[in-house]
């Protein structure tokens, strides 16, 4: 803005100072109008606030809605970035997360753009990342109805498993699985099923291990992994008398506007567990 005193004119900047989920410091003078979402899940909500024109660049892998990944510019996958691509872009900001990104690449870019990092291991971290986009770009009553309505999806769906035990699968040769201290984790949680992997983050487990757990249900991820019957087939001949089914991953690790699909989905997954 600009105020005149005695024929002269003066420039005044108001700088907006943000702090993201890693504690990490953003100054900016206006609304970011030049965005770049380097993680799937949150360029879809950043979609679903009605952010859109300010959108401008995405990964290979943000592939919903459709309508945005066809518009958009690509700058290569989530953990290998097409550095040079985004710096043809020139965003005012960056949206990126601390664990589908490359570290090092985040470094490099904070060198040069405005970088906002998201960590999320459970429901009110979402919430904290949707209510501070939401105040970034001026949606906060998009952001509040947006979390009112996800809140009230958990209530109905909260234990509906009822402590059965679980193992979900991320990777195949070798079997990777989703351990504690993870946003699969949380949802498994929350929806009623027991982790039977005691381990963080996502650990290797063998045959051995699998036979000695013996668990209720082995729910296999199509994502990052893609697994087929196939697969199935292979579990089926260590824990026979585990049920094993192929799940959606993207509902159980997409957060943002994705949750709003949770309770349809995990409501189905429980009659087809149970039939």
């Amino acid at each position: 803005m600009s105020l005149s005193y005695n024929s002269k004119t003066y420039l005044y900047f108001i700088v907006l100072s943000y702090i993201d989920q890693l504690n990490n410091k953003i100054l900016l003078v206006s609304k970011p109008i030049r965005v770049v979402s380097i993680v799937p899940s949150q360029s879809e909500l950043l979609w679903h606030l009605g952010i859109r024109k300010e959108l401008i660049g995405i990964t290979k892998f943000c592939i919903y809605p459709s309508q945005m990944f066809n518009k958009l510019a690509r700058v290569g996958g989530t953990k290998k970035l097409n550095i040079n691509k985004i710096r043809e872009l020139q965003p005012d900001l960056i949206i990126g997360n601390k664990e589908e990104n490359d570290q090092q690449q985040i470094e490099l870019l904070k060198k040069e753009f405005n970088v906002w990092m998201s960590d999320i291991y459970s429901f009110n971290d979402v919430f904290k990342m949707i209510t501070s986009l939401g105040i970034i770009f001026e949606k906060e009553r998009q952001a509040k109805t947006l979390v009112s309505k996800i809140k009230s999806d958990l209530i109905m769906i909260k234990n509906i498993f009822n402590q059965k035990r679980v193992i979900y699968f991320i990777w195949n040769k070798p079997y990777m699985c989703a351990g504690q201290n993870t946003f699969i984790n949380h949802v498994l949680k929350h929806i009623g099923f027991k982790n039977l992997i005691s381990i963080s983050r996502y650990p290797q487990i063998n045959e051995f291990e699998l036979i000695k757990l013996q668990p209720d249900f082995c729910l296999l991820s199509s994502e990052p992994f893609p697994f087929k019957e196939k697969h199935i087939n292979n579990l089926k001949n260590i824990v026979p008398n585990s049920k094993i089914m192929m799940v959606d991953g993207e509902i159980f690790s997409w957060y943002g506007s994705r949750l709003l699909h949770l309770k349809k989905y995990v409501t189905g997954l429980k009659k087809r567990l149970y039939a």
